[in-house]
Order: C-alpha cells, then structure tokens, then sequence
C-alpha cells in the first residue's frame, strides 16, 4: 500500500504545514491590519507598508543587510569551491577531520559561534572594524552551508570528463577553468543561494559583530520590539520574507536554467 494513502496521513500533513506556517499566516493577515494594535483587526489597509518603507532606519538596514549579506556569499561560495576541490583529494580520516572542522557552525550553536567570533576579532585588530568584520564573520558562518551543495555536485561528476581534457593536452588549471568550474556552476549556484539566505537572516551573529549604526533587517527589527507595538512591525517582517523568497526563487530560476542550458550542451 502506498504511505501516502493510508488513513490519517493527509491529516497529518496538514496539521504539521498548519504548525509550520500558521505564524507566518497570521502575520501577513495582521500586517494588512488598519488599526494601531499589532494583535488586534480593525480592517483592510497597506497604511503599515508605507511606514514601514518610509522608515529611514529600515531602508539602512536593509542596505546593510544585502551589502553584508551578497559580499559574505560571494566570499563564502568561493571559499566551499576551494574546499571542495581540497576534499576531493584526502582519502580516510584526513578528509573526516577536514569536513569535520569545516562543517562545525552547522553543529554549533549559533551563539556559541558569535562569542567566539567577537573574541577573535577583538583578540585580532587586522580584521577591522564595521562592514568587513561583519562580512568575514557571516562568510565563515555559511562556510559549510555553501560547501555541502558544491561537494555533492563534486562527487557526482564523471572523472573520465577531467580525464579526456589531460588526454587532449589541457593543463591543470585549464581542466578547472573548462570543465570542472562549468560542471560545478549548479553547485556552486545552489550553495550560493544558501548561504545568502542564511546570513540575509542571521541574527545572533549580526548582533554580535556589527559596530554601530550598522545593524541588519533582523537586529533593526529586534530592536523594534522594544518600542511600542504596531502593525508597522509586521509589515516589517512580511516584506522581509518576500525579499527572501524573492531572491531564493530568482536563484532557483538560474540555477534551472543552468542545469538545463548544461544538459543541451
């Protein structure tokens, strides 16, 4: 009998998808709401979204964040290829150590991680201070979330590819830059899209590290909860979930359309 049909399981679903994104619901319901109190309907209305686009400290977070957040990506998607690459050439416990090391902000938790991160940067002058230390410390953050989707694809390309390109006299890095990187790019596009994700939602370690004037969506909208509730905070929240959803849907679109334009070449 197929799982999927047995008695209760659609039950089930729906109660767990209810669970999951039930907030979420309420949130966007009461975002539209057109009274003062945050958790009391009083009406349709878009009046919490103007305010909150016409908050001058959301618009600066939300610069901050997307600065922090693309710079860290790029830095952190580049960093994953290498390791990758590096991976693929331990064999035994070497390479279980390595990915061990790499892969511990996914077992750590995450505030863990900010204490120890601000300790170093305060230990370690030649990181700076402001954008760039926020930026090195959410790259080492998404590190591991960047570099499993570039593994998988890693261990998935046929070698005999790399092979035939040293039989046709291709050096090193001209197998790399012709036909690894290419094969990689769907990977690499997948850990990309990750990565920016998690640090375009990062709190703990944003919070930790940002100097001042410097805070991100999620710190900027932390601090909100200290004043005097409104809808306007829920607007907040719901454009920040669009933005995010938004730009994972754009990175899946070009991710398709890679894999797609791959498979007919």
């Amino acid at each position: 009998m197929n799982p999927l049909r047995q008695k209760g399981f659609g039950l089930i679903a729906v109660t767990a998808l209810l669970l999951l994104h039930g907030p979420l619901l309420a949130m966007a319901v009461l975002s539209l709401n057109s009274g003062m109190l945050f958790h009391r309907w009083e009406g349709v209305s878009l009046y919490w979204y103007g305010r909150a686009l016409a908050n001058p400290g959301f618009i600066e977070a939300a610069r901050v964040s997307l600065i922090v957040s693309v710079s860290a990506t790029v830095l952190a998607a580049g960093l994953a290829t290498l390791a990758a690459l590096g991976l693929s050439r331990l064999r035994g416990r070497a390479e279980g150590v390595a990915l061990a090391l790499l892969g511990l902000p996914l077992v750590v938790p995450e505030v863990v991680m900010a204490i120890a991160t601000l300790i170093l940067f305060s230990q370690v002058p030649v990181f700076g201070q402001g954008l760039l230390r926020l930026i090195l410390a959410h790259a080492c953050f998404c590190l591991p979330f960047a570099l499993m989707p570039v593994r998988a694809a890693l261990r998935g390309l046929d070698p005999d590819l790399a092979q035939a390109a040293r039989d046709l006299s291709a050096g090193e890095m001209q197998v790399l830059r012709m036909v690894t990187l290419p094969l990689l790019a769907p990977g690499i596009a997948a850990g990309a899209a990750l990565a920016f994700v998690v640090s375009f939602d990062d709190f703990a370690m944003a919070q930790m590290t940002a100097g001042p004037g410097q805070s991100t969506l999620p710190v900027f909208i932390w601090a909100q909860l200290r004043r005097p509730l409104t809808p306007e905070i829920n607007a907040m929240c719901m454009i920040v979930l669009a933005l995010s959803v938004t730009l994972v849907c754009l990175a899946a679109a070009a991710l398709s359309r890679r894999g797609q334009s791959l498979i007919q070449s």
